[in-house]
C-alpha cells in the first residue's frame, strides 16, 4: 500500500516565503530604480499553420480571433483555444498581439535622455517583434531573436498615445536546437523525454532606461585571499564621451541604515554601442558567502556622464571561492561534500519553484543540479539567499552537427551573460550523457569544440568548475581530463550491485562501471587526480526500473545507498530526483505543495534510517 505520510514543516516554509522578500515581479537578478509596466495578461492570439503571416503582413493588420495568457507556453495556448494541431510534430508558428498606452514617462515633454525599453523574460525559439507595424531589432541588432531560455530587449524610440505590439514566435522539433529533455525529431516524447514547453514562457515588460546606461547584467569574481572583487559590467552608449562608473558596496544585512564598506570611481572614454568592462574593488575583511552563512553584499553601480546624469543598477552578491584540489572540493578553502539532488522544474511556476527549493534544503541538500532546462532566473536569487549551491547545465541539442554546436555556444553565451552575478552557481555542465555530442568518442571536431568551450570557461569565468560531458565519455587530451570533475551516472535498485559499482568506480574502472566508458580520447589514469562525483543515482520509483514501491521503503533504500557512498572516496552525489515530472515518477517532493514525501534530512551526509521493526526515524550518525 502506498505510504501517504507527508514529512516536513510546510508551514515554516510558507512563513519563510511570506516574510522574506522573495516576491519579485521581474524575472531577473539586477534591478533598476526606474519605472516599469508589466504587459502580462490576455493577448490576442492566432495560429499560423501555413506560415503565411509575414507574407500576408499580419503585423500590419490581422483579425486575431483567439486570446492567450502571457506568460504561458504555446502548448497551453493551443489547448486553451482548442486547436487540434498535429503538425506540431514538426514546426509551429503563432502570433500574439496587444495594445498598450504610452507610459507617462515617455511623453515628448520630458527630457530626451531616457528611452522606453521592452524586455522579454524569455520567448522563443525564434521571436520577431513589431511596434505599430514596424519590425524591431534587439539591442544586439537581431531582427530575429533565437533562443528560449534568457531575456532580450528592444529600445522603443517612437511611441504613439496607444501602441500595437505584435509578436511572431516559431519553434520546431529541430534536433539542432538546444532543447534539453523536450522531445525532438531524434527523441520522441515518453519516458525521460517531455512535451515541448516553448513560446511566451516568461513575463514581458516596459521600463524607463537612460540613453546611456549600465545594462542589467553583472559578473562577479572574488579572490578571497586578497579581498578584491572583480566586477564585469556592460555599458550601452548612444552619446560617446567621457564617463565614470561609481561602485558602492554595502555590508550584508545592513538593512535600512546601509553600512557602506567600499566605493571607488573609474573614468572611461566610451564609444557608441555596447561594451563590457572589468573593474576591481577592495572589500576589506569580507564576510564570505557559504551554504551555512549566505552573506550577501549589496552593490550599487552608477554610470555618470559629464553633465552629471546618472544611470543606476543594483544587485546582491556573495564573495566565495569554490575549487577542486586533487580529489576534493573546497568552499572558501574548507572541504565540502556535495549532498545533491537532480531538479527538473518543467513548467513549474516561480511560486512552486520556491517551495521546491526550500524543500530540498529541508531534505539536507547543499546542492541542486538544474537538469538541462531553462528556468526562471529568480531561482538563482533564492539560492543565493538561502545558501544552496547550484549546478547549471546548458540545454542540449539532440544531434551532433556544426549547426548544433553553433546553437549550443550561442545559448551558453546568453546564459553566462545573465547568471554571472550569483555566488550559488558553482558548477556548469556543457553537455549531459553526450546528448548533442553523440559522436564524441570518434569525432575529433566534436571533442575539439568541447575542449575549446572548457578552456574558454576557465579563462572567462574562473569562478566556476566546468564539466565537459556529465555522466560518462569525458574527454582526455594527452592524458589530461578536460573536465574539473570526473562524474558518473550509476543506476541500479540492487544494494549489492550498488556496492560493487562504487568499488569499481573508486578503484579506477574507466571502462564498464557506467553505461559507456567514463573517458574517451587519449588514455586517462584516474589515480584520484580529480574529484569523483556520482552525479546521478537512485531514481527509485521509475516505471519498470525496480526498487521500492512506496515512500517508506524508498526512504530506507535511499539511506542505505547514501551510507555506501559516504564509505568511499567520493566527493559528492546527486540523487534522482526532486519532484515527479510527466512519466518520471521518482520525486521526493510533492510538485504542487512542496511537502516532503520522505523524512527531512534524508539526503544529508551523516544520517541514516533506522529500519528496526519497520520504523522510519532519521538518525544523526
Amino acid at each position: 500500500m502506498q505510504n501517504q505520510t507527508n514529512y516536513g514543516s510546510s508551514k515554516s516554509r510558507e512563513e519563510a516565503l511570506e516574510t522574506e522578500s522573495f516576491k519579485d515581479d521581474l524575472p531577473r537578478a539586477v534591478l533598476r530604480p526606474n519605472d516599469y509596466v508589466l504587459l502580462d495578461g490576455e493577448w490576442n492570439f492566432a495560429v499560423d499553420p501555413d506560415d503565411k503571416g509575414i507574407l500576408e503582413s499580419w503585423y500590419i493588420d490581422h483579425p486575431f480571433t483567439g486570446t492567450a495568457h502571457w506568460p504561458g507556453s504555446i502548448e497551453a495556448h493551443l489547448a486553451a483555444t482548442q486547436h487540434d494541431n498535429p503538425s506540431w510534430k514538426d514546426k509551429i508558428v503563432v502570433w500574439y498581439e496587444r495594445n498598450f498606452d504610452c507610459p507617462p514617462h515617455a511623453t515628448p515633454e520630458l527630457e530626451s535622455d531616457t528611452i522606453v525599453q521592452l524586455t522579454f523574460g524569455a520567448c522563443g525559439y525564434e521571436t520577431q517583434v513589431w511596434l505599430n507595424g514596424h519590425l524591431l531589432s534587439t539591442i544586439e541588432g537581431e531582427e530575429v531573436h533565437t533562443g528560449e531560455y534568457t531575456s532580450f530587449s528592444y529600445e522603443l524610440e517612437t511611441l504613439l498615445p496607444v501602441n500595437r505590439l505584435t509578436v511572431r514566435v516559431a519553434s520546431s522539433m529541430d534536433a539542432d536546437i538546444p532543447r534539453g529533455k523536450q522531445e525532438s525529431h531524434v527523441y520522441k516524447r515518453g519516458g525521460i523525454w517531455y512535451q515541448t514547453f516553448t513560446g511566451a514562457v516568461r513575463s514581458v515588460w516596459l521600463e524607463t532606461v537612460e540613453r546611456n546606461r549600465l545594462r542589467s547584467r553583472v559578473g562577479v569574481v572574488s579572490v578571497i585571499e586578497d579581498d578584491l572583487v572583480r566586477f564585469s559590467l556592460t555599458t550601452r552608449i548612444h552619446d560617446p564621451g567621457l564617463y565614470k562608473i561609481k561602485l558602492l558596496v554595502y555590508a550584508p544585512g545592513s538593512g535600512q541604515y546601509d553600512e557602506l564598506v567600499a566605493e571607488d570611481e573609474f573614468p572611461l572614454m566610451l564609444n557608441a554601442g555596447q561594451k563590457s568592462q572589468r573593474l576591481v574593488l577592495d572589500v576589506p575583511h569580507a564576510q564570505l558567502w557559504s551554504t551555512h552563512a549566505p552573506n550577501q553584499y549589496r552593490l550599487v553601480a552608477r554610470l555618470i556622464d559629464e553633465k552629471g546624469s546618472v544611470s543606476e543598477i543594483e544587485t546582491k552578491l556573495g564573495l566565495r571561492k569554490f575549487e577542486a584540489r586533487g580529489s576534493h572540493l573546497y568552499l572558501n578553502n574548507k572541504p565540502i561534500y556535495l549532498d545533491g539532488i537532480l531538479y527538473q522544474p518543467g513548467n513549474a511556476s516561480y511560486r512552486q519553484i520556491q517551495k521546491h527549493l526550500l524543500a530540498m534544503k529541508e531534505l539536507g541538500c547543499n546542492l541542486v543540479r538544474i537538469h538541462i532546462a531553462g528556468v526562471d532566473p529568480r531561482i538563482y536569487k533564492l539560492a543565493d539567499k538561502i545558501g544552496m549551491l547550484l549546478w547549471v547545465e546548458v540545454p542540449s541539442p539532440h544531434q551532433s552537427t556544426m549547426k548544433s554546436r553553433e546553437n549550443h555556444r550561442a545559448e551558453l553565451m546568453r546564459m553566462l551573460a545573465l547568471i554571472g552575478t550569483h555566488p550559488s552557481v558553482v558548477i556548469w555542465s556543457l553537455y549531459n550523457e553526450d546528448w548533442g555530442v553523440q559522436d564524441i568518442a570518434v569525432n575529433q571536431e566534436t571533442r575539439q569544440y568541447v575542449i575549446d568551450m572548457y578552456h574558454y570557461m576557465h579563462l572567462a569565468h574562473p569562478e566556476f568548475l566546468v564539466v565537459d560531458n556529465d555522466g560518462w565519455q569525458h574527454i582526455s587530451f594527452e592524458g589530461k581530463l578536460k573536465s574539473d570533475l570526473l562524474t558518473a551516472h550509476l543506476y541500479t535498485p540492487n544494494l549489492d550491485q550498488w556496492k560493487k559499482m562504487l568499488d569499481e568506480l573508486t578503484g579506477g574502472n574507466m571502462e564498464t562501471v557506467a553505461a559507456f566508458p567514463l573517458v574517451v580520447g587519449d588514455p586517462f589514469f584516474f589515480r584520484k587526480q580529480v574529484p569523483l562525483i556520482v552525479s546521478e543515482w537512485g531514481g527509485f520509483g521509475f516505471e519498470n526500473y525496480g526498487g521500492p514501491v512506496d515512500d517508506a521503503a524508498r526512504a530506507n533504500q535511499i539511506a542505505l545507498f547514501k551510507a555506501e557512498l559516504r564509505k568511499r572516496a567520493v566527493s559528492g552525489d546527486v540523487y534522482t530526483q526532486a519532484t515527479n515530472i510527466e512519466d518520471e515518477r521518482n520525486g521526493l517532493i510533492d510538485p504542487e505543495t512542496g511537502v516532503l514525501n520522505v523524512p527531512p534530512g534524508l539526503l544529508a551526509s551523516g544520517t541514516n534510517i533506522d529500519v528496526t521493526n519497520g520504523s522510519q526515524q532519521v538518525k544523526n550518525l
